[in-house]
């Protein structure tokens, strides 16, 4: 009965923190870029952000409870499903055409790169090393270089006018008021999500150590549950953008989501999980 228990709490806590990401952090940060009125490829480059934060929270908690086989596999698997689910997104709005723009090929390889890197080091042992930290922290900084050099190259056709009307638009539109309430609520939703992630973490532990629950089972199912935000997120971007008739944007905001997200997750999170797990282990 224990062990069911403990699932059950597994399952609450997950699945709260998808709830607080979905409804709550995505919906603020979301808001926050339209008020500043944003292009798609930066909106899509916030979303990515809100999105990885369940996979923040859940890769620290488990490499302090000292599971990074578990953080590896949650990283894998998160950046395995996300891939999935934009395929599915693009594909279920009929948007494939849209993928031709040289830009988003570029986006999609480096996607590519995010699974086969942590499978690559998973297979040669080299998953949990602190000399790999350096190694994520540049190829990061390489990867948002390629993205950004390749959207001004394929994808921002701007006039030097339309550029100065859209700075005067996101004057206006970025208000003071709504800049400050919106960081207040992205303050408050940060501790709520640290709350449930420490109770998480608890629960990890416990399956791992107490009922012996490999590992691996428990990365899976952090996966899986950790990318629920961003299969919502790739499905709105792209609702949002048909109702503009403006299906290329819902693309390249949703391609940038998928990027920003993977990149995050394997260069940064589990660089941040590399770090915590050499210093409690």
């Amino acid at each position: 009965m224990e062990i069911i228990w403990e699932f059950i709490q597994f399952t609450l806590y997950s699945g709260l923190i998808v709830i607080i990401s979905k409804y709550l952090l995505v919906t603020v940060l979301r808001k926050l870029a339209e008020s500043l009125n944003l292009k798609p490829k930066t909106v899509g480059n916030i979303a990515g952000i809100a999105t990885s934060v369940p996979e923040l929270l859940t890769v620290s908690f488990s490499a302090a409870a000292g599971l990074t086989y578990a953080s590896s596999y949650n990283i894998i698997s998160s950046n395995v499903i996300n891939s999935i689910q934009y395929g599915l997104a693009i594909f279920l709005n009929k948007n494939q055409k849209e993928l031709q723009n040289k830009a988003l090929k570029i986006d999609l390889v480096m996607v590519l790169l995010t699974i086969l890197i942590p499978i690559t080091l998973l297979i040669i042992k080299m998953e949990s090393s602190i000399s790999i930290v350096p190694i994520f922290i540049l190829l990061f900084l390489l990867f948002y270089f390629i993205n950004s050099h390749s959207h001004k190259l394929y994808l921002n056709r701007v006039t030097k006018q339309e550029r100065q009307i859209e700075e005067e638009e996101k004057w206006i539109r970025g208000k003071k008021k709504a800049i400050i309430k919106y960081s207040i609520y992205l303050l408050i939703i940060a501790i709520l999500l640290y709350i449930v992630g420490n109770l998480l973490s608890n629960i990890l532990e416990s399956l791992c150590i107490k009922f012996n629950i490999p590992q691996i089972v428990i990365g899976v199912l952090l996966g899986f549950i950790t990318s629920i935000p961003e299969l919502i997120t790739f499905f709105e971007a792209q609702r949002h953008h048909k109702k503009e008739e403006n299906a290329k944007d819902g693309v390249i905001e949703a391609t940038n989501n998928l990027l920003t997200s993977n990149i995050l997750n394997l260069f940064i999170i589990q660089a941040v999980g590399i770090v915590i797990y050499s210093f409690v282990r």
